[in-house]
């Protein structure tokens, strides 16, 4: 899976379009804005329709605000 649009966001929780990259199949589903969220989380979901994980070359997103950073 991966994020196709962030629809909204506070502070570091978001609500997100996920896409996936094998089927093509999108839902809406809440996620969490922090390196671990997008390098480990998000290439692990598997599709609700096809089962399929992200491949290998996936390439997460960058967080919003720095790591470490009180918001």
């Amino acid at each position: 899976m991966r994020i196709k649009e962030i629809l909204a966001q506070y502070r570091r929780d978001f609500h997100a379009i996920y896409e996936c990259e094998h089927c093509g199949y999108t839902y809406k589903g809440d996620g969490y804005d922090d390196a671990n969220f997008h390098q480990n989380v998000i290439p692990n979901m598997e599709c609700p329709k096809c089962g399929e994980k992200a491949d290998a070359n996936y390439r997460p997103l960058t967080t919003k605000y720095p790591e470490g950073m009180q918001i």
